[in-house]
């Protein structure tokens, strides 16, 4: 009896073990009763039909990083490049990825390469370096068609390296050696000209400031000039009429006529100074002897006049 309790204990516990199943969270067991697909085990505790239940398939939910091995693609202009690149994908229909495929991770890896060898095909060498935003994209939509009926979503492709042959990266580097070069040309040229053309504006800048400078010196001479000129006028005008009034006094027309005499007098005075041999006089000397008369009288005229 000890024993046959024993024996119930024990299968007991086997039952129970295989019964009972505790799954972790992000991941999915497909089960199979009698060999037939049945269900699939949620994250918790889930429980079995002992030996005819059973976990098939246990697939990990989470995001894998799946390393896609590196390959030689040929380009449409014939250049070998080897790229390698790294996919990212996620089961996300467990029974599918069960049975969908024997091994769903070697038909992502083996689609991708085949799929980025068909898409670098249609590019050129340096449009593959410039379009890996498009490549990429291109791998995925691809990859993510086929994928369905693997129970796989496929959420993105990056390539981490593409690598011509040393004959075009050495290539590639004269070319962008070249391309420096050129840049670094036109740029010296555009600073030359950019100096020429500050210059030009610098004297015609200078020159329109001088050309104005003088303008206004011409217009300020001008006004200067005309303003001696109304001064010289006005006093001139002034004295006139100063003269005119005095003439109009008792006795002003007396002292106009002995002033006329003085310069007169004194006038062909200097010329006998200063002619050493031959002095010319008026043929009429009794004009000038008249003028002295006259100025003589009016000069004793005045002289009556202020006596006391």
């Amino acid at each position: 009896m000890p024993s046959l309790a024993l024996l119930i204990f024990v299968i007991a516990i086997i039952f129970t073990m295989r019964s009972i199943r505790v799954v972790p969270q992000q991941n999915a067991w497909v089960v199979e009763r009698i060999g037939k697909y049945h269900s699939t085990l949620k994250p918790g505790l889930n429980f079995l039909i002992p030996f005819v239940d059973a976990v098939a398939y246990k697939h990990s939910l989470k995001e894998i990083p799946l390393d896609v091995p590196s390959q030689v693609c040929i380009t449409r202009d014939n250049t070998q490049l080897q790229v390698d690149g790294i996919l990212f994908f996620q089961v996300t229909d467990p029974m599918r990825a069960s049975y969908g495929s024997s091994n769903y991770i070697t038909a992502i890896t083996q689609l991708a390469q085949t799929t980025l060898r068909s898409v670098i095909g249609k590019l050129e060498l340096d449009k593959t370096f410039e379009e890996r935003d498009t490549i990429n994209q291109s791998v995925v939509s691809a990859i993510d068609e086929a994928a369905l009926n693997w129970g796989v979503k496929v959420l993105r492709y990056e390539i981490k390296d593409l690598t011509p042959p040393k004959e075009i990266l050495h290539a590639m580097q004269q070319q962008i050696t070249a391309e420096r070069e050129k840049r670094a040309l036109i740029a010296a040229s555009e600073g030359r000209r950019q100096e020429q053309i500050n210059i030009a504006t610098g004297e015609r800048e200078a020159s329109i400031a001088r050309s104005e400078g003088e303008k206004q010196a011409v217009i300020n001479q001008a006004e200067a000039e005309a303003a001696s000129i109304k001064a010289v006028a006005a006093a001139t005008a002034e004295a006139i009429e100063r003269v005119a009034q005095a003439i109009r006094q008792p006795g002003g027309a007396d002292a106009v006529q002995l002033k006329v005499a003085e310069k007169a007098v004194e006038a062909y005075s200097r010329v006998a100074d200063k002619s050493k041999t031959t002095l010319v006089v008026p043929s009429d000397l009794n004009q000038v002897a008249g003028l002295i008369a006259s100025a003589m009288q009016v000069a004793n005229s005045l002289k009556a006049s202020n006596a006391p």
